[in-house]
């Protein structure tokens, strides 16, 4: 199987079709098998490129907390890259990857060709942040306690239940893929990088600096992520809002060939150079 080692951790990834690169990061519940609807479409015409984070089978389980952050989560997408000597890619970010992929975007912007940020920004809101904290806490522990009750009880979140209710054969395989997280790597991910990343109403400086064209999709029944996808929107110069109406927060899985379509759209806009910044002539963001 096909690995790449970032400080003596092994990272396993798969590579699928041919054209311009794009490479996607995971959410935190599911694994790289979560973009499979998007490979199978979009390697058609790109090369598709897929991991599995640190802490994910067959990725590598470091039990040192140390191995987990939000910055290490971030060079592990450009480890990846560097070992199939990609110079440029366009990235895709589900939830935690998503933020991975912002933050790919900030400390790496040379690398990125592009970046869609789907459902990002849990916990940000400042409003929302200390319960969005001690939840996350208290998941980390009751993960390592009882997955299997766990991973119920998040599959039935309120951001979760319209995909059970539009296809319950897709949900119930994220269930399953929910329950066979490893509950060490899964805890640790929880505490190292979500528990301590920033929110995003705290780096709207860096946001500003982007140059790359930015998509950011979210679904309308998604809320901890609605507010930071207008601020994403109003703050980064060449960013478009993508609302998916009456769905979650797996907007990929959620509405596969909706999703499919809207990336192919972008991709291939930014391809041709017709991803321009805000015009001038438009009511400015505030």
């Amino acid at each position: 199987m096909p690995h790449t080692e970032v400080d003596g951790i092994r990272l396993y990834y798969e590579v699928t079709g041919d054209g311009p690169p794009v490479v996607f990061a995971h959410e935190f519940g599911g694994d790289l098998r979560s973009w499979e609807p998007q490979v199978r479409y979009l390697s058609r015409f790109f090369t598709c490129i897929t991991f599995n984070a640190r802490g994910y089978p067959p990725s590598d389980v470091p039990e040192d907390p140390a191995a987990y952050s939000q910055e290490i989560f971030t060079r592990d997408i450009a480890a990846v890259l560097g070992a199939l000597r990609i110079e440029r890619a366009h990235v895709v970010g589900l939830s935690m990857g998503s933020v991975s992929t912002l933050d790919f975007a900030i400390r790496f912007p040379a690398m990125a060709r592009s970046i869609v940020l789907c459902g990002c920004g849990y916990g940000s809101v400042p409003e929302q942040r200390p319960a969005w904290l001690a939840g996350n806490a208290a998941m980390a522990e009751a993960i390592e306690g009882n997955s299997t009750a766990t991973a119920e009880r998040y599959a039935a979140g309120a951001t979760r239940v319209q995909y059970r209710e539009k296809d319950p054969r897709g949900w119930g395989e994220f269930l399953a893929g929910l329950k066979a997280l490893d509950p060490k790597g899964a805890a640790l991910t929880l505490k190292g990088v979500q528990g301590s990343r920033p929110s995003l109403f705290d780096i709207e400086e860096d946001l500003r600096t982007l140059s790359m064209p930015v998509l950011v999709v979210v679904g309308d029944e998604d809320e901890p992520a609605l507010e930071p996808a207008l601020f994403l929107k109003r703050r980064i110069r060449r960013a478009g809002l993508w609302v998916f109406p009456k769905t979650g927060h797996a907007v990929n899985a959620e509405e596969p060939a909706l999703f499919n379509q809207s990336l192919l759209a972008f991709f291939t806009a930014v391809e041709n150079g017709r991803w321009p910044e805000r015009h001038s002539d438009a009511k400015p963001l505030k």
